[in-house]
């Protein structure tokens, strides 16, 4: 746990060049432009892009990736805590499951693509709390398990939505298909910092 908790901590000083979170933002509209064009990956393993990528964008590290029309309204948002493969390449592959496999929405369509803004939160590895009380607003995301349920919100979600501690975690709850007040009975409560930026 200690290593964990070290690595927690160590995430607040991570952080990402102008160029690098621009690079990852064209890359996430590129995997959707390649989908809708019926196009491979080519463009993720070209030597065009390989030419761009820093030590920072080949760190592993686990990504959510959100699309909103408009730049408010939420048309996908997909991710994960896998921090097995690159940043880069996470972002690519989370850009296209937010676009087309995000269950709560029709997959993209080409006429949506100019109005599409694209926001990335690059993920802290998960810590597992022993007190609600370190949970801080618009600092940690939560994610919440309850035997086969699970749910996970940003940190930037209890800002959009006004939300104090309580309602940030019975929100969760409720995303997870739980009770709103589940997250007191028995259930696994893990935060997470993010990096955030969008394009």
């Amino acid at each position: 746990m200690n290593n964990i908790s070290e690595t927690f901590e160590t995430f607040e000083t991570f952080d990402l060049s102008r160029s690098e979170k621009e690079l990852l933002i064209n890359i996430a509209k590129q995997s959707i432009e390649d989908r809708l064009k019926k196009r491979g990956d080519e463009y993720l393993y070209s030597d065009e892009l390989k030419g761009f990528l820093t030590g920072n964008l080949k760190e592993n590290a686990g990504v959510f990736v959100t699309l909103k029309t408009k730049g408010v309204q939420l048309r996908g948002c997909i991710g994960n805590f896998i921090s097995l493969i690159p940043l880069y390449v996470n972002v690519y592959k989370m850009a296209r499951e937010a676009a087309f496999a995000d269950p709560r929405f029709r997959p993209l369509a080409n006429s949506e693509l100019g109005e599409i803004k694209i926001e990335i939160s690059v993920l802290s590895p998960l810590k597992k709390i022993s007190g609600l009380e370190e949970i801080e607003i618009g600092k940690h995301g939560i994610h919440l398990i309850k035997g086969p349920y699970h749910g996970v919100l940003l940190p930037q979600v209890a800002l959009e939505h006004n939300m104090d501690r309580k309602g940030f975690l019975e929100a969760v709850s409720i995303k997870a298909g739980l009770p709103p007040d589940a997250y007191k009975h028995n259930a696994d409560i893990y935060i997470f910092s993010a990096l955030i930026f969008g394009g």
